[in-house]
């Protein structure tokens, strides 16, 4: 358990990211993480390195609706500091933070204020005798990093505990995670570390984080991208919902657009998109730009809409023709259907038209 919230075993992968506000400014930190809030993140990681941030986590703890972990780097002293303050888990390596009875005493702070921890190895940071025992960050290393901070938690009998091995390189990343995977069996948090900026690191991470999500490893994951964290939480989400993983929001299935378009499919589809946001309701809405694909695509989702001539474009409601939309209306309409079908999702009313369910002579 973070906080509240489970991880690990069957539970929903979930999906982080982290602050990057200086942690002393607490109205700025609050609102970052209240905008990631709003986009759906299950935790979020705020950096603890002084005591004055420490001192200030207290507030953020007290006023973030989701749990809290403290990144802590080598101070073992902000470990307790922020245990203390109210963090849901640690981000701490153990053995990074010196002798047998430091790592004593961080357990037994995270034991008496029900934090979990985890263990974060990073192939820019191995120790020192493990890149001269194998040369070069290589799984086998991150591997063995991460069974050394292990077994330091187990000898002193505490197990709330997820585990990272993370590189830069994706094709390192995923062969450690395999390894660590085929080695353990506690909770791994998966990442492709310093990613890039959004387009770049968003590919990079969808190929190494969702090879390993698609062979059912992971439990919860952090994108690590060049961007606000609340883009980290929205690709994070993007790629749980296209692995059929978890479903949140609208899932938009649209085209690439061509000379056959009826209206501006790449503009509808920005606008619908940002114009969406607020729906938290899994669905799914096709925009289609013509009829030579759009049809069948359309039958396939909640709402759709196919381009058709003269201004005037079709809308298929539960995978069915039911009226046609002007161009000057069409968005506007898209999303009262957007918000009325979530109304009647979350109302729990049937999907489907059921004339057993009106009177006799109405039926008829």
């Amino acid at each position: 358990m973070v906080g509240n919230v489970p991880v690990g075993g069957d539970a929903p992968i979930t999906v982080q990211t982290m602050t990057n506000t200086p942690t002393e400014d607490v109205r700025a930190t609050l609102d970052q993480i209240r905008r990631c809030e709003e986009v759906g993140a299950d935790i979020i990681r705020v950096s603890c390195p002084t005591e004055e941030s420490t001192r200030d986590f207290k507030k953020i703890t007290r006023g973030a609706r989701i749990p809290i972990v403290a990144d802590i780097h080598f101070h073992y002293k902000r470990a307790l500091e922020a245990a203390d303050a109210g963090a849901a888990c640690l981000r701490i390596n153990p053995g990074n933070i010196g002798s047998a009875q430091r790592v004593a005493e961080v357990v037994r702070a995270a034991k008496a204020n029900g934090c979990a921890i985890r263990i974060g190895v990073n192939a820019g940071s191995l120790e020192k005798d493990l890149l001269e025992k194998y040369g070069e960050p290589c799984p086998e290393a991150l591997i063995e990093s991460a069974l050394d901070h292990i077994k330091l938690l187990q000898d002193h009998d505490f197990h709330e505990f997820k585990v990272a091995v993370k590189a830069s390189d994706l094709f390192l990343a995923v062969a450690a995670y395999h390894g660590l995977a085929e080695t353990v069996d506690c909770p791994l948090h998966l990442g492709i570390t310093e990613a890039g900026g959004l387009i770049g690191g968003t590919v990079k991470s969808s190929i190494g984080m969702g090879s390993l999500l698609w062979a059912g490893i992971g439990d919860t994951i952090r994108v690590s991208l060049s961007a606000e964290p609340e883009q980290e939480i929205k690709v994070g989400f993007e790629m749980l919902k296209s692995l059929g993983l978890r479903t949140r929001g609208v899932r938009v299935v649209s085209c690439p657009s061509c000379s056959r378009q009826g209206f501006d499919v790449i503009r509808t589809v920005e606008a619908l998109e940002a114009r969406l946001e607020h729906i938290k309701t899994p669905m799914s809405l096709s925009i289609l730009g013509c009829v030579v694909n759009g049809p069948g695509e359309a039958r396939e989702t909640d709402i759709g809409l196919t381009g058709g001539g003269a201004g005037k474009h079709m809308v298929y409601l539960r995978g069915v023709t039911d009226h046609t939309v002007e161009s000057e209306d069409m968005l506007d309409h898209i999303v009262r259907l957007v918000e009325a079908k979530a109304a009647e999702i979350d109302a729990g009313q049937a999907t489907a038209f059921d004339p057993h369910a009106l009177p006799a002579e109405a039926a008829e």
